[in-house]
């Protein structure tokens, strides 16, 4: 006899947005001004053919390359500081909230409101995103403290997955009674592991947090909800995407500055693996749910590269990933690795009506794909 499961629903969505906003020419303006610094001292070098130059970025190139026209950003001024390229945090005393745990109460709490919940309704704290303040205690215990929440709460990285993943655990643990209500949070503050001085990715990333109420359906009173008709995971190996900063790094005496410990990507190899990876996956996610991609409404995509989810949907329902189709919000946010696909699901669904479906999907490193499919209730 096959076992009968609550009805599961996202109650909730919440957003924090950091206060600074990084245009492609400020960008631009700061990088020119870092290569043409660095061009200067290393001039002998490159005369003897021993460096090779840096060369200029553009607004031209970034906009073309990706789709990004601006970015959020908690830090401006380390950033855009050409003899320093990367944010300025000042540090925390142990008895303050961490920085990361403090933008996801901050989206945690708009989340709670939307669903009609207080943070003592949840039981459950999953704090998910690319990458950790720290290694322990875990964020998602410290969230959980702000909140009054109760129960348990543990983090997890799968990169730009880590939303979809996390929510596929969310999901299984109402269905089995292990939570009743569980908040989903997704502080990623990407800017602290961009290189800024890498013309190639420079542009990629901003700071955001997502935050998502996952409750059983018949205690959510909400005015907006979503069924979860089924979550699919996919994870696939590849160095393509990395980051090999880590609690290791100390005990191997590498250099703090050495390239590999902030993001780097083989961009052209992730674009040609992944689409077609990704495609399949809805599919097929779809397939087994006895639905068609055309038969969504919508496609909450990963927001890491405009051209990708042109060809994602392209292979789907063969048209163009129009704002009706798959809204972008990556030329506003930027890549914000995890939260990507759950700001465009906060952004872009009350135009939507009861018994419409839609796909929430992420893909990244790992590589690793992660589908959610919902109907509005």
């Amino acid at each position: 006899m096959q076992a009968s499961f609550p009805a599961v629903v996202i109650s909730g969505t919440g957003l924090y947005r950091p206060p600074h906003v990084i245009t492609n020419a400020e960008l631009v303006a700061a990088f020119n001004a870092y290569a043409d610094l660095q061009n200067a001292e290393h001039a002998a070098a490159i005369a003897a053919g021993e460096r090779q130059p840096l060369t200029h970025s553009s607004v031209e190139f970034i906009e073309k390359a990706s789709g990004i026209k601006q970015r959020y950003v908690i830090d401006k001024a380390g950033v855009l500081d050409p003899a320093r390229m990367y944010p300025r945090f000042e540090p925390r005393p142990d008895e303050q909230l961490s920085l990361m745990a403090e933008i996801a109460v901050d989206a945690a709490r708009k989340a709670l409101a939307q669903a009609g919940k207080t943070g003592a309704d949840v039981d459950a704290v999953l704090c998910s995103s690319a990458n950790m303040q720290r290694a322990y205690p875990a964020m998602a215990v410290e969230i959980q403290q702000a909140l009054g929440a109760g129960g348990y709460g543990f983090d997890m990285n799968v990169a730009c997955s880590s939303a979809t993943f996390a929510l596929e655990q969310a999901v299984n643990a109402v269905r089995t009674g292990s939570a009743r209500c569980v908040l989903v949070v997704n502080p990623e503050i990407t800017s602290a592991h961009l290189e800024w001085r890498d013309r190639d990715c420079h542009f990629i990333f901003g700071d955001v947090c997502t935050a998502l109420i996952v409750e059983r359906a018949d205690t959510a009173t909400g005015a907006d909800q979503w069924e979860v008709l089924g979550t699919q995971l996919v994870t696939q190996f590849s160095s393509n995407i990395r980051n090999n900063f880590g609690f290791m790094n100390r005990a191997e005496d590498r250099d703090p500055n050495d390239r590999d410990l902030t993001f780097y990507q083989e961009g052209r190899k992730v674009f040609k693996d992944v689409v077609p990876m990704a495609a399949a996956h809805i599919e097929g996610h779809l397939a087994k749910l006895g639905l068609e991609p055309t038969q969504m409404r919508r496609f909450w995509l990963h927001q890491a590269n405009q051209g990708m989810n042109q060809f994602v949907i392209r292979k789907l329902v063969g048209g163009e990933a129009g704002s009706e189709i798959a809204p972008l919000i990556l030329d506003e946010y930027a890549n914000t690795a995890s939260a990507g696909s759950i700001i465009a699901f906060h952004h872009h669904r009350a135009d939507l009506a009861a018994g419409d479906t839609g796909v929430i999907c992420s893909f990244g490193a790992g590589y690793s794909i992660g589908s959610v499919v919902v109907k509005k209730r």
